[in-house]
């Protein structure tokens, strides 16, 4: 039961917030649901306060991979990472492929990131996010 919990709340949440979120535009739009997906996929392993854990997921707390060249961040969370060095420190884990998140999605998570936890940097748009994506 607390299987099907965990997997139908997020879902819904999703569902929720692809009929009603889309009509707020801006910066705090975007981040508000940038949030939503950020706790949905990112928390678990880079943690409510984007800190990550050593040595094994990367803190998104002013990095350069986050706060830097954005087609590089997309393309992260669209193909995953594994074995990366980060401020001087090595973190282990995979982290999988989320190219089945929408263009706005990851444009809204990215934001989110980008603007949280201290960080101050541009707005990842969706149009970047479309460039980035392979084409079929």
């Amino acid at each position: 039961m607390k299987i099907i919990s965990a997997i139908i709340f997020p879902l819904l949440c999703l569902f929720i917030c692809a009929f009603t979120l889309p009509q707020q535009s801006g910066l705090k739009a975007s981040k508000d649901r940038g949030k939503i997906v950020y706790d949905t996929y990112c928390l678990a392993c880079h943690m409510q306060d984007g800190g990550g854990a050593p040595r094994m997921n990367p803190p998104l707390i002013k990095t350069k991979f986050v706060l830097g060249d954005k087609k590089k961040l997309i393309g992260i969370v669209m193909n995953g990472l594994s074995g990366v060095e980060v401020e001087g420190e090595d973190y282990s884990n995979v982290m999988a492929p989320h190219n089945f998140l929408t263009d706005q999605q990851i444009a809204d998570v990215l934001t989110y990131v980008r603007n949280s936890f201290g960080n101050k940097a541009s707005a990842v748009t969706v149009a970047e996010v479309k460039a980035a994506r392979p084409k079929k």
